[in-house]
């Protein structure tokens, strides 16, 4: 077992990484109060069984599975279902699923009588290796990706590597998308990434790296819990990645943030962040993974949705995270018709 603790204003989380945690410990958060779990279709396809063992009689709200479906009207219809269960200020969310759920969850935790506790547990390996962790909380709307959320802590984070046996192999390429971004923000990881990179898709081995990434994204969350500085740099990858997954859809949210830094990285490269050598290097990483970077037509439209990007201080301006070396970053500020002309440029068909 391995055990990280966050500690931010607003709350202490600790994450516990140990197979078999949700059968281990969820138990300990339910005593003396009302519980509610919000899970997914999928999720409670497999797991329903083992979510009535452990929860009993507590009511399950199970959200149908995917993106679209991260939504305000699903928000209130899961708030809604909250009251009908005569939730109170100390009883508790608990978030089974994968990054939906948890991000859905989290919010109506964040919403429900200005805060109530919520613990997630985590079933997809980008879940259990990024999203779950920090805080950040959103539903998508108008088109626009999480942008009605806040941030909200949970309580606690149960990462049990034993749910990644049910996983499709997309689903281990989404969580490859986070695991990699964290290779270009840590040297070590990086490290540990290129000599063991003929077992990316190794779980017990994906289940070690885990706990290095939610390691190193526990500091960042400590230092810079409302991305006013160092936050940023877990962005890398993304803005990219949220204008085609926006666009496209024909990958998962992890894939697309694989797309996304190879595409970024070849800009950091003629723009003179990044040499031409580390760029293979990542990139060596990043096909192993996908095996061939998609391109795509119609770029034009899809970079226009880069505009709307939260990250971006003005609409003309399109700012982005790229990899520039080992262990650095760079945010690089590009005009919006330079970014959508490297986008062709690189990504197009």
């Amino acid at each position: 077992m391995k055990t990280i603790e966050i500690h931010t204003p607003t709350q202490n989380s600790v994450i516990t990484c140990e197979r078999g945690s949700f059968q281990k410990y969820a138990r300990d958060f339910l005593g003396g109060h009302q519980n509610f779990v919000l899970t997914d279709s999928n999720v409670h396809a497999i797991y329903g069984q083992e979510i009535a063992e452990v929860f009993g009689n507590t009511p399950v709200y199970i959200l149908p599975a995917g993106e679209e479906n991260k939504n305000q009207k699903n928000l209130f219809s899961i708030l809604q279902a909250m009251i009908d269960a005569g939730l109170h200020r100390n009883s508790y969310l608990f978030a089974l699923g994968g990054g939906v759920v948890g991000d859905i969850g989290g919010l109506a935790a964040a919403l429900y009588m200005r805060g109530i506790h919520c613990v997630q547990i985590p079933t997809t390996l980008l879940a259990q290796v990024d999203s779950s962790v920090g805080g950040k909380t959103a539903v998508d709307m108008g088109k626009v990706k999480n942008v009605v959320g806040a941030f909200y802590q949970p309580e606690a984070v149960l990462v049990d590597g034993s749910f990644l046996k049910t996983l499709p192999a997309r689903e281990i390429r989404c969580g490859l998308g986070e695991i990699i971004k964290y290779g270009a923000l840590n040297p070590s990881i990086l490290d540990n990434l290129l000599e063991n990179a003929d077992r990316l898709f190794d779980l017990d081995y994906l289940s070690e790296i885990t706990s290095d990434c939610i390691a190193h994204k526990a500091e960042v969350v400590r230092l810079d819990e409302r991305e006013q500085n160092l936050r940023k740099s877990l962005n890398m990858g993304h803005t990219t990645a949220h204008a085609l997954e926006l666009n496209y859809g024909d990958l998962s949210h992890g894939e697309f943030v694989l797309v996304g830094m190879y595409y970024e990285l070849k800009i950091a490269v003629a723009e003179g962040l990044a040499t031409a050598e580390y760029a293979d290097l990542l990139s060596g990483l990043i096909l192993r993974v996908l095996g061939e970077a998609p391109r795509y037509a119609g770029l034009e439209k899809a970079a226009e949705f880069a505009r709307l990007d939260k990250k971006n201080a003005a609409s003309d301006v399109v700012s982005m995270i790229v990899p520039a070396g080992y262990g650095v970053y760079a945010e690089l500020k590009l005009p919006f018709e330079k970014y959508r002309d490297y986008l062709v440029r690189f990504a197009g068909k």
